[in-house]
């Protein structure tokens, strides 16, 4: 991967229960991107990249991920969460609102990986990963969002925020093909 910049994948929400209104669409919409996602994640393990959970914390405020994920499981999402499962060496991090940013100990990891680019992913793409790729820009963190790594309840909010975050943050939108891109 020739590059300057130590990169991190962040997978976004993807443990999540499924039961909130709007949640079957946001759910037939994610089927698609489980299986990219899945070999992005054994590409980001093979190249040594850190993997970050960032996840609602669903107002369980104890910080015990397994409790979280026993809770979901029990949801419409299981069959991915079960594939997508944190593996022990990645980092899970709870976000009380929609950025991955706020209110969390994201940027202090970052900084302590010397992770400087970010590969975004996960769900809902024009909530919660809209607002991570904006804090993280903000950081001053350069980012890759593969627009078949990431989804919403619709369709249309969903590459409108695709859009969006290309235009205020200047990244890379383009699908993950199986490989990962250069980036500067």
């Amino acid at each position: 991967m020739g590059n300057h910049k130590k990169t991190a994948l962040l997978i976004i929400d993807m443990i999540n229960r499924m039961d909130f209104e709007g949640a079957e669409d946001l759910y037939n919409n994610t089927i698609d991107i489980i299986d990219p996602m899945l070999e992005l994640k054994h590409l980001a393990k093979q190249h040594d990249l850190p993997v970050i959970y960032v996840n609602d914390n669903f107002g369980m405020w104890k910080e015990n991920h397994d409790e979280l994920i026993d809770y979901c499981l029990e949801g419409m999402g299981q069959e991915w969460i079960k594939k997508l499962h944190p593996e022990d060496d990645d980092f899970f991090i709870f976000k009380p609102k929609h950025s991955g940013f706020y209110g969390t100990q994201l940027k202090l990891l970052l900084e302590d990986l010397d992770v400087n680019h970010l590969i975004l992913t996960g769900i809902a793409g024009d909530m919660c990963v809209l607002f991570t790729a904006k804090d993280a820009y903000l950081e001053g963190c350069s980012l890759w969002v593969p627009q078949n790594c990431m989804a919403s309840e619709d369709t249309f909010y969903n590459d409108a925020a695709l859009h969006i975050i290309h235009r205020l943050t200047h990244c890379d939108i383009s699908e993950f093909t199986g490989e990962l891109p250069e980036h500067e």
